[in-house]
């Protein structure tokens, strides 16, 4: 899904570029009620889990067709989580982590990626469990991450279109069809892990809000573990597919201590960033 640098035009990614500074200057502003108060001061470590959690489940990649694999965006799952403005932060962390540590989607393209996945995607995956979420919750949180990735999808191919990147209609129509699978993955992914929330902390969906953590500490860190040590498929994922780029190619060893190290790194940002803001918008 990370658009990487070299097939935006240069007035494509640098308007993106320059938008995405007042956008995220805006969401900073729109979430920072929620960490004021007490029961808003408990909520900033689950910025920290959330982000981590995202960031580890993006490594585990899973085949999906044609010789390419797919991964949790997590967009829908933040949101609900979290809700919409501060989810949004979460994964601008965590795409920056990933463009300047990782070499993970491209640096130019970064204002790209974020409208794509930490905004559109981000809000869209929102949308339906805002609607919806009261009457029929299993179904808008599925909805919610099939039409987070299919939106943000859609704007990558628009913004390599508009970029005048060659797409041929076959290579299209393939690609349309792996972003599909893809968004239905998510949406399946999506209501298991609200669900397995769900069953550790009840109240934590509904009200981010809390005194104790054990539980949601404990599955935490074990999925974090877990998603360390498993090494990342070494097929393509769909813009990777659709662009003819190969991804990287490390040993077990390294991928691990890289997936540590990540993991580590995105919740430090996402809990400092979040424990600044509120600072700053308290003072």
């Amino acid at each position: 899904m990370h658009i990487p640098d070299g097939f935006l035009s240069p007035p494509v990614w640098a308007a993106f570029d320059i938008a995405a500074v007042p956008a995220v200057g805006l969401l900073a502003r729109r979430s920072h009620g929620s960490f004021q108060e007490p029961a808003g001061q408990r909520r900033i470590p689950l910025l920290g889990v959330m982000g981590a959690f995202v960031f580890a489940a993006q490594m585990i990649n899973f085949p999906i067709a044609a010789g390419t694999s797919s991964h949790l965006v997590g967009g829908a799952l933040l949101a609900i989580a979290l809700g919409p403005s501060s989810a949004s932060l979460v994964m601008v962390a965590i795409l920056a982590l990933q463009a300047f540590v990782f070499q993970d989607g491209g640096i130019l393209a970064l204002g790209a990626n974020i409208f794509n996945m930490a905004i559109a995607g981000v809000f869209a995956g929102y949308l339906p469990y805002r609607l919806w979420g009261a009457a029929h919750r299993s179904f808008a949180i599925f909805l919610g991450g099939v039409l987070s990735v299919s939106l943000s999808a859609a704007l990558a191919l628009t913004e390599l279109t508009l970029s005048r990147v060659v797409i041929t209609r076959h290579l299209l129509m393939l690609s349309v069809a792996i972003f599909a699978a893809s968004a239905l993955a998510e949406g399946a992914i999506t209501v298991a892990a609200v669900r397995a929330i769900d069953r550790l902390r009840p109240d934590l969906i509904r009200s981010p809000a809390g005194s104790r953590w054990p539980a949601i500490w404990i599955a935490a860190a074990f999925a974090l573990l877990i998603a360390a040590l498993v090494a990342a498929s070494s097929h393509p994922d769909g813009i990777e597919n659709l662009l003819a780029v190969q991804p990287l190619q490390f040993s077990w060893m390294k991928k691990a201590a890289a997936g540590l190290f990540g993991i580590a790194l995105t919740f430090f940002v996402c809990f400092a960033g979040a424990k600044l803001l509120a600072r700053r918008r308290s003072a």
